[in-house]
C-alpha cells in the first residue's frame, strides 16, 4: 500500500511541479528543438527512475551493445504492464518516442511530456489517421529519432503468453530503413498487474536482441514479420525467465 501511495503521489507532484520545466522546455524548443527533446528525455527518465525506486523495482538490462549508435531504430517489445514504459524509457540511450494509444492525448501535462520526447498517438479505430501516424513515425526514424512500439496492440493480460504481433507495426522500420531491435521484457506485470491494486517489490529484466535488418531477410520471412519477431522475443523470454527464476 505504501509503495502505491508513494508512486501515485510522486507522479502527481512531478506533473504539477514540472509545469515551469515544461515552460522552459517550450522556450528551449523555439531555438533548439533537438536540445528540447534531449533535455525532456533526461527529465522524464529521471522521473521514471524515481518511480522505479519508490516501487522497489530492480531493473536488469541485457544487450545494450545491440543498440545501434549510428542510426535510429524501431524497438519492438512484448507488452504486459503499464510499467513497461516507465522501466524502458530510462534505458534507451537516445531520444526514443513511443507509439501510444490516441486516448493518451487527453491526459493533461503527461501528454505534453510525451510529445516532447516524440511520442506518437495512434488512433486504432481510424485507418486514415493511423496511417498518418505511421508515416510520421517513418519521418521520425529517418531524422534520427528512434521509436518504440508494442505490436500486440494492447497489454496482454495472461502471463507467459503473447498476443499476435500486428504486421503494420513494422512499417516504420521497413519504410524508414532502420533496424528492428527485439526488446524482451520479463516479469513487469509482477510490479502491479499480477496483484491489483497493490505494488510489490520485484525484479524486471529488459533484454535487447541483435538488430534485425529487414532487407537481409528472406521474402517469406518479411511477409510474416510479426510472427518472426514474436518468435524471437518469445524464445528469449523463456530463456531469461529460467535464467533469473522469475
Amino acid at each position: 500500500m505504501i509503495r502505491l501511495i508513494l508512486a501515485v503521489t510522486y507522479l502527481f507532484l512531478f506533473l504539477i511541479l514540472g509545469i515551469p520545466v515544461l515552460l522552459a522546455e517550450w522556450l528551449i524548443g523555439k531555438r533548439n528543438p533537438g536540445l528540447k527533446a534531449r533535455s525532456s528525455k533526461a527529465v522524464v527518465s529521471w522521473g521514471f527512475r524515481c518511480i522505479a525506486v519508490f516501487t522497489g523495482t530492480k531493473v536488469i538490462v541485457r544487450g545494450r551493445e545491440n543498440i545501434p549508435i549510428d542510426t535510429a531504430a524501431l524497438f519492438v517489445g512484448n507488452h504486459r504492464s503499464y510499467f513497461d514504459i516507465v522501466l524502458t524509457c530510462p534505458v534507451f540511450p537516445n531520444v526514443t518516442g513511443y507509439v501510444a494509444k490516441a486516448e493518451m492525448r487527453k491526459w493533461p501535462l503527461l501528454s505534453s511530456w510525451m510529445r516532447n520526447i516524440h511520442c506518437l498517438f495512434l488512433d486504432r479505430d481510424n485507418i486514415k489517421e493511423g496511417l498518418k501516424t505511421i508515416l510520421t513515425g517513418v519521418e521520425e526514424v529517418k531524422s534520427g529519432t528512434s521509436i518504440c512500439i508494442f505490436p500486440e496492440g494492447t497489454r496482454n493480460k495472461v502471463n507467459d503468453t503473447f498476443l499476435p504481433f500486428h504486421e503494420g507495426s513494422f512499417k516504420i522500420a521497413e519504410k524508414g530503413g532502420v533496424p528492428v531491435i527485439p526488446m524482451t521484457i520479463v516479469n513487469s506485470a509482477a510490479v502491479f498487474e499480477d496483484h491489483l491494486p497493490w505494488i510489490r517489490k520485484t525484479t524486471v529484466v529488459i533484454d535487447f536482441g541483435e538488430p534485425i535488418y529487414l532487407k537481409e531477410l528472406d521474402k517469406s520471412v518479411r511477409k510474416n514479420l510479426g510472427t518472426y519477431v514474436s518468435g524471437v522475443i518469445s524464445e528469449r523470454y523463456f530463456q531469461l525467465k529460467e535464467e533469473f527464476n522469475l
